[in-house]
C-alpha cells in the first residue's frame, strides 16, 4: 500500500495536544463533595463504568485517525516486475459463427467451449495468452497478456453470432499467427476450436498452416460438434425469438487434421462436454520453456475500508454515549 498524500500524516500530531486538553478538562471538570472521613469508601477504588468513560475519547480519536489516512490517499501500488519463469506463448483462436449455438453440448456449443476455455487460461499462470475470435471474418479479442482477469472476463462475454456470419478459419488461423509472433518464448501454440466448415475469408486453412509451420507455431485443432445430427439455430422470428430444428453436423476434420499434422500439433474431436475437458487437459500439457515475464499492477485508491471504518467509530461513539454513558440533566 502506498499514500498520494502522505504529508497528512502531521496532522496526528495533534493528537498530543488534544489528550493534553482531555486530561486537564476531566481534572478541573471532577465534582468535590466535603465530608468528615472516607473510611467507608476505603479500598473501594474508581468504579469500572468511570473507567470506561474514557473509551469515548479514544473512539473519537480514532475516528480522527481514520479521517487522517483518508486525507493521505491509500492506494493499491502499481508496479513493473520482471520474473523468469517457464512458459509459452498461446493464442485460442475461436470460433463464434451463429452455429456454435447448436445444443448438441451443454448448454450450447459456446458456452462449453467458454467454459473449458476460461479453466484452461486459469491453470496457465505463467502462459502469455491472446484471444482471437472468428466467424464471417476475424479479429484480435484480446493481445497476448498474462493478467488472467482480463482474459476470463473476455472469453466470458462472448456471444455466438457476434461478427458477420460464415466460418473464415483460415483468416483467423492467420490472424493468431500474426498475434503470437510478437511473443518471446520458444513454444509458440494456437489452439483453435470451430464447429465448421472454412466457406469463406482471403486464406485458406491449409494456405495459413504453412506460414505457421514457417513461424514455427503449432496448431492444435478441435472440433466441436456431435456425430450426426443436433438441435441448431434455423431462423429468427420477427420477435427476435431463435427458433432451432434438426441439422446435420459437418465439420471438416480432414482439413483440420492437416492443418495440425502441418504444424506439429494434433487434432481432437469433441462430441460432448467431458471430451472437450478432457482436450483442455491433454493440451495442457504442452512443452514449456524458460521466458521473461513482466507483471504490472494499476493503482486504484483504497480508502473505502478506511471510511466503512470511520463510519462504524462515530455510530458506536454515539450509541455508547447515548446508552450506557449518558449523562442526566
Amino acid at each position: 500500500m502506498q499514500f498520494a498524500n502522505p504529508q497528512y500524516f502531521w496532522l496526528f500530531t495533534l493528537f498530543v495536544p488534544l489528550i493534553l486538553w482531555y486530561v486537564l478538562k476531566k481534572r478541573r471538570s471532577n465534582p468535590t463533595l466535603g465530608m468528615s472521613t472516607l473510611q467507608a469508601f476505603a479500598g473501594k477504588g474508581m468504579p469500572t463504568r468511570a473507567w470506561l468513560r474514557h473509551l469515548l475519547f479514544a473512539l473519537r480519536l480514532a475516528a480522527i485517525g481514520c479521517l487522517i489516512v483518508i486525507l493521505a490517499r491509500p492506494q493499491k501500488k502499481d508496479s513493473w516486475q520482471t520474473t523468469n519463469t517457464e512458459g509459452t506463448d498461446i493464442v485460442l483462436a475461436l470460433d463464434v459463427s451463429a452455429s456454435m449455438m447448436a445444443r448438441d453440448l451443454k448448454p450450447d456449443r459456446m458456452e462449453a467451449a467458454k467454459e473449458v476455455a476460461a479453466k484452461f487460461v486459469n491453470g496457465r499462470e505463467d502462459d502469455n495468452i491472446g484471444v482471437v475470435i472468428f466467424g464471417g471474418e476475424s479479429l484480435t479479442g484480446l493481445p497476448m497478456t498474462i493478467d488472467r482477469g482480463a482474459l476470463t472476463d473476455y472469453i466470458s462475454g462472448l456471444k455466438a453470432g457476434m461478427l458477420a456470419d460464415g466460418t473464415a478459419i483460415g483468416d483467423g488461423i492467420a490472424t493468431a499467427i500474426n498475434r503470437i509472433t510478437s511473443g518471446k518464448a520458444k513454444s509458440k501454440s494456437i489452439i483453435l476450436i470451430t464447429d465448421g466448415t472454412n466457406n469463406t475469408g482471403l486464406l485458406t486453412p491449409l494456405h495459413a498452416a504453412e506460414i505457421a509451420k514457417e513461424s514455427k507455431v503449432k496448431i492444435y485443432t478441435v472440433g466441436i460438434g456431435t456425430n450426426g445430427m443436433a438441435e441448431a439455430p434455423s431462423y429468427i422470428d420477427p420477435f427476435g425469438r431463435i427458433h432451432y430444428e434438426k441439422q446435420k453436423v459437418v465439420i471438416d476434420e480432414k482439413t483440420l487434421r492437416q492443418v495440425a499434422d502441418e504444424t506439429g500439433g494434433k487434432y481432437f474431436r469433441a462430441t460432448d462436454n467431458a471430451t472437450l475437458s478432457e482436450i483442455f487437459s491433454e493440451i495442457d500439457k504442452l512443452e514449456k520453456t524458460k521466458m521473461d515475464v513482466r507483471k504490472f499492477s494499476h493503482t486504484e485508491d483504497d480508502f473505502m475500508p478506511w471510511a466503512w471504518l470511520l463510519i462504524g467509530i462515530v455510530l458506536s461513539e454515539l450509541l455508547l454515549r447515548y446508552t450506557l454513558f449518558r449523562r442526566l440533566p
